[in-house]
């Protein structure tokens, strides 16, 4: 699934092509996207000038010029891509937005779990926790949020309203940076294992931030303990990369130095 940096960098890419564009007309290529979608409210897309597209943890807004906004969520495969004036669509195209300069900006998505539906509140997300890049979150406020919690920090990571945005790749990723093991209880940390914790997935999200493109599986190499089992711990620890099963996601660790 997209995570921070993936989606930011499609909110970029998406306010380049579309920011002060007007929508000539939508469509709906999907099953999945009429249910939030109703033709009523595809049509109501039309004429309606995008003032800017803003991101929340892994959520998209498209602002629109009468107060709506188009809230976009990649799920697992979900993606951006803009077609030029006669040019054919890509694959697996779930909803097509016409511009006024002709081209078209399309949400692909080749396993249809990506949604699309038109809100008027930011409520309408749901409740989400602090951004997990806000430089203005402290390692004893973030301590202070994972009390009382009583499942183990991998799992805590990944809850939308403890930290909006990480993933399970950054999850993993940032409890490595801070030589965290995966399975610590989140509300036994001390300030400063949870502090380094913090520090951690922020660390882990800036590496992410300077990389482009999405992961593939098999894509390893670009990530220091993610979908690394079996190889090298590159802390230099001697250890190998293990993986285990928490909440049904996988999540990598070095049993050597992230022995706690």
């Amino acid at each position: 699934m997209p995570e921070l940096p993936e989606v930011e960098h499609a909110v970029r890419r998406l306010r380049a092509w579309i920011a002060g564009r007007t929508v000539v007309r939508a469509q709906v290529h999907h099953k999945a996207i009429r249910r939030t979608l109703t033709p009523a409210r595809v049509r109501s897309l039309a004429g309606r000038t995008v003032r800017d597209v803003t991101r929340r943890g892994k959520h998209q807004l498209l602002h629109l010029d009468d107060g709506r906004m188009l809230h976009v969520h990649f799920r697992m495969t979900g993606d951006w891509d803009v077609v030029e004036a006669g040019a054919p669509p890509p694959k697996h195209v779930r909803l097509t937005l016409e511009l006024d300069d002709a081209r078209h900006v399309v949400l692909t998505d080749t396993r249809a779990f990506a949604t699309a539906v038109l809100i008027r509140s930011m409520d309408a997300l749901g409740p989400l926790g602090p951004e997990a890049d806000d430089p203005a979150l402290s390692g004893a406020a973030f301590h202070a949020m994972l009390r009382g919690r009583k499942t183990a920090i991998k799992v805590a990571l990944l809850d939308q309203r403890l930290l909006a945005g990480v993933g399970n790749i950054y999850a993993s990723e940032g409890l490595w940076h801070a030589r965290v093991n995966p399975r610590a209880v989140a509300g036994r940390l001390t300030l400063a294992r949870a502090t380094r914790v913090l520090e951690g997935v922020r660390h882990a999200l800036g590496r992410g931030m300077r990389r482009e493109g999405r992961y593939a599986e098999g894509d390893s190499h670009e990530f220091l303990v993610y979908d690394r089992e079996g190889l090298a711990c590159h802390h230099g620890c001697g250890g190998r990369i293990r993986r285990i099963v928490q909440g049904q996601r996988s999540s990598y660790y070095c049993p050597r130095c992230q022995t706690r």
